[in-house]
């Protein structure tokens, strides 16, 4: 009885971390998904995780309110750096869609609620079907089981003030219009082409509207070449996961100090 309730503390610094990390890291974070199931979700996962915590005990004092902060804070960096990472996908879908005109329709994203690009939504789901299909959310639900030996949870502060860190964050946004930007340059670079073309066919037969006739040929050719150059994009969302992984390492070795 005396561990069990010595022990709840250090569960309820667990389960913040975990419903933290699982309120921003996609596939997790949807609204789709009801708050019970990712409620329990952390419950179950922060039961199993306390077990394998070798710490001092924790009291309820002013420095446990630390804690729970810093836990929250942990969490949120943990999956916010994920969330951008993945923000690649959409990038590479927004360049595509002002090259082929649909930059001025924009979806309604169900899972999150914000306004994404048409093709940014349709390579985002293709992105996660792919990261399902290789059980990448169990690596991510087993990234958050490995910050623990990197942040330790009885540590007060993160070292968020580090160089590194910042450097770190740096290096994660332009990774990410990195990856988005070679994600879509065979499209936009074949429709750069198609502009060419229409160019020239507007100045030898200036009698045709080709302001009628470019959009159906633009969006035609887009949709062609972004069926054959698929497989391309799914070998840089690859990439992509690889970055994820590597990122969330580098970024609890620093938070860990």
């Amino acid at each position: 009885m005396e561990v069990l309730l010595t022990s709840i503390p250090v569960f309820l610094l667990v389960f913040i971390r975990v419903l933290s990390f699982f309120l921003v890291i996609p596939i997790f974070s949807y609204r789709t998904i009801p708050a019970r199931v990712k409620i329990g979700l952390a419950l179950y996962l922060a039961y199993v995780i306390v077990f394998t915590i070798d710490t001092d005990p924790i009291e309820f004092d002013m420095v446990y309110i630390l804690l729970v902060i810093k836990e929250a804070i942990a969490g949120i960096a943990l999956g916010l750096i994920g969330y951008i990472i993945l923000s690649a996908v959409q990038i590479a879908g927004g360049f595509i869609d002002f090259q082929m005109g649909f930059a001025i329709a924009n979806v309604i994203d169900p899972q999150t609620g914000a306004q994404s690009p048409i093709l940014g939504q349709y390579l985002y789901i293709f992105a996660f079907l792919f990261l399902l299909s290789v059980n990448g959310h169990h690596l991510l639900i087993d990234g958050i089981y490995q910050s623990y030996q990197f942040i330790p949870i009885d540590q007060p502060f993160l070292h968020f003030g580090d160089e590194n860190t910042v450097k770190l964050i740096g290096k994660v946004f332009s990774a990410m219009f990195i990856i988005g930007f070679q994600m879509s340059v065979p499209v936009v670079a074949s429709l750069f082409l198609v502009d060419v073309a229409l160019g020239i066919v507007a100045r030898t037969v200036p009698q045709m509207n080709i302001f009628v006739v470019g959009f159906p040929v633009k969006i035609l050719a887009g949709i062609i070449i972004l069926f054959i150059v698929m497989g391309t994009m799914i070998f840089s969302v690859k990439s992509l996961f690889e970055l994820l992984l590597y990122s969330l390492r580098d970024l609890m070795l620093l938070l860990g100090g």
